[in-house]
């Protein structure tokens, strides 16, 4: 339940409020979409720290550039593997932990 209501609240911030400093985050995915991605994947204390730590390095102290969200347990085993029904894509990294990367041709959810 805490988590619907954060992910609800991040979709208000993006939907509405990104407009006033569109452009501006230093990273790709920009912090509000790597928040959302962790939130959706990771246990909630796990994507608050990570969140955090992500919005505390988006400044002029730092230089930015691309850093996807990591995956901490793999825990789900999907049972349709179409190109089209996989919304994102699971990039190895050491000790058991995958990088988070979107799918751009994910058209929602397949039946």
């Amino acid at each position: 339940m805490l988590r619907v209501f954060l992910l609800k609240l991040l979709w208000v911030y993006q939907k509405f409020f990104t407009l006033i400093g569109f452009g501006s985050c230093r990273y790709y995915p920009s912090c509000s979409e790597f928040a959302r991605i962790n939130f959706q994947n990771n246990s909630i204390l796990s994507a608050f720290y990570h969140s955090l730590t992500r919005i505390l390095r988006c400044n002029q102290l730092f230089d930015g550039g691309i850093e996807y969200p990591l995956l901490d347990k793999l825990s789900i085993k999907p049972k349709n593997l179409g190109l089209d029904s996989i919304k994102y894509w699971l990039v190895p990294n050491k000790k058991n932990r995958f990088y988070i990367i979107k799918n751009f041709s994910y058209k929602g959810k397949q039946c």
